[in-house]
């Protein structure tokens, strides 16, 4: 009896959880206190239990203010995993994609921590580069926790809006911050990104941003990448207006792109995609320009075989526009396996007795060498 009293206790006393103002002004006091810890835990047990009861805007607002309170004293480990946790509950929420949210992600992302990572050892740094060292090992915390919580937020985009890919906008935030902030800047990631976002010029303004710094042959590389990518997905217009607006800010800075052969490769191929494109609508390749772009292919093989990933990209490319499709690769494996098959046992065919009245006296008579063709 006072079991079952205790537990309607419980439950009425969940229900009637109050407003969570008092309780988020009393942990951003704890915070900035510097009790950082204790302060987790009780904004994470403090949001489970109105995610019990299911008042998960009370539980949003709460996790937001951890978040942004404990990043604003970076703590990024901290903070990013109750940003994650904020991501969580509008998946359980079943909250859909809507301007208001999008806001909010923008402003705990906006909270991140961004601090450069030097790249060269001055007077702060000792012989050994500790100081160096734990810079980086900082900014690898901060990239991985702000691309935690920005995956988790794409994904919720893509399962509750109406980009199949997430938002565009929370992947163009992603690869600014992959690349900005990383200290190991994964230029593929980074531009995955960037094409399935919606701005080709802030792309633009990346890759020449690289330019000035990377390595001899990487910049070829990452603009040929980006093109790729974006044609790969058919979008013909983004993949112009990338190299349109890369042309336009080399030639403020009085440069030029690098004059190699995988850069003239792209300045072919993209004429040949005939890409008319008038108010957002893009025409397709025609059916008679596939022997031209087959044969760029040929011609600059050595330079698109520098990235394994092109020769994937160009057939994706084929099948988008050319409806040329990729060969199954299975279908290749198991043809082979058959002709292979298929010589080794011609020679125990060759000695079989052919059948009565067909006219053979044994199958050598019309069996070819292991050189048949298949």
């Amino acid at each position: 009896m006072s079991r079952s009293l205790s537990m309607r206790g419980s439950m009425r006393s969940r229900r009637d959880l109050p407003p969570p103002g008092k309780t988020i002004e009393r942990l951003e006091s704890m915070v900035d206190g510097g009790n950082f810890y204790e302060a987790q835990q009780m904004y994470k047990s403090t949001s489970a239990r109105y995610i019990a009861v299911h008042k998960y805007s009370e539980a949003l607002d709460i996790l937001q203010s951890g978040a942004l309170v404990q990043l604003k004293h970076g703590q990024v480990t901290c903070g990013g995993e109750l940003a994650v946790l904020f991501v969580d509950i509008l998946i359980t929420g079943e909250f859909p994609y809507s301007e208001q949210f999008f806001d909010r992600i923008r402003k705990i992302y906006e909270a991140f921590p961004r601090i450069t990572v030097p790249h060269f050892l001055g007077e702060d740094y000792d012989d050994e580069g500790h100081k160096l060292s734990e810079a980086i090992s900082a900014a690898k915390v901060r990239a991985e926790s702000c691309s935690s919580f920005l995956k988790a937020a794409i994904r919720w985009s893509a399962e509750f809006g109406t980009s199949r890919n997430g938002s565009p906008e929370l992947h163009v935030m992603l690869a600014e911050y992959i690349y900005s902030e990383s200290p190991e800047t994964d230029m593929t990631k980074v531009s995955s990104h960037f094409v399935r976002g919606n701005d080709p010029k802030k792309f633009a303004s990346m890759l020449v941003n690289f330019m000035s710094k990377c390595y001899p042959g990487e910049d070829d590389t990452a603009i040929a990448r980006g093109v790729l990518m974006y044609l790969s997905q058919g979008n013909l217009r983004d993949a112009n207006l990338l190299m349109d607006e890369m042309k336009e800010q080399l030639k403020s800075v009085n440069s030029d792109f690098p004059k190699t052969d995988l850069i003239q490769f792209i300045m072919y191929l993209l004429p040949t995609t005939l890409a008319f494109v008038t108010c957002d609508t893009v025409y397709r390749l025609e059916r008679d320009a596939y022997p031209l772009f087959r044969t760029l292919r040929q011609k600059y093989k050595t330079s698109t075989d520098r990235d394994a990933v092109f020769q994937e990209l160009l057939d994706e490319i084929a099948a988008k526009f050319y409806n040329i499709q990729r060969q199954n690769p299975l279908e290749g494996l198991f043809s082979e396996m058959f002709r292979v098959s298929l010589i080794l046992s011609l020679p125990e065919l060759c000695s079989l007795q052919a059948p009565a009245g067909s006219g053979f006296s044994n199958f050598s008579s019309w069996c070819v060498a292991p050189a048949v063709k298949i």
